[in-house]
């Protein structure tokens, strides 16, 4: 369960401008310790918002939308797919072009660099395959 940063708050702060959700973060750790929300992939999930009347009833009313439902996934086949995700995440710093320290020669490291870096420990067979199409298309490493 996820607490908003703002609760609790009468009805007319809630009224005042859209609730945003931007704080909660969601992981597959399973022994996460931080607070984040913890999905399994290829789960499907449906967020639901309660609101919990604060008086001596304190009634609850749970709302879900259909246009909210996700799966949660750890990898995508499309590696277009992947590259759009990690440019919209705020959270992927790692995966997107950032400064290399200037001990390492400076210059910048890209996307496409780490994910050759990372890719094969991750998915090896699936290394092996983009390794071959590469040098099928004269592409390589140095």
């Amino acid at each position: 369960m996820f607490v908003h940063s703002d609760s609790p708050a009468r009805g007319a702060h809630w009224m005042r401008s859209a609730v945003s959700f931007d704080k909660m973060k969601l992981t597959n750790n399973q022994l996460d310790n931080n607070g984040h929300i913890i999905v399994n992939s290829m789960h499907k999930y449906r967020p639901r918002v309660h609101i919990i009347e604060q008086d001596d009833s304190q009634k609850r009313h749970t709302f879900s939308f259909e246009e909210t439902e996700f799966i949660a996934v750890t990898a995508y086949q499309n590696h277009r797919i992947t590259s759009l995700k990690i440019e919209s995440n705020p959270f992927a710093k790692g995966f997107r072009e950032c400064e290399v320290p200037g001990e390492m020669g400076g210059g910048t490291l890209s996307t496409s660099s780490v994910f050759g870096n990372v890719f094969p420990l991750i998915f090896p067979y699936f290394a092996a395959q983009l390794a071959n199409s590469s040098s099928d298309l004269g592409i390589s490493d140095q």
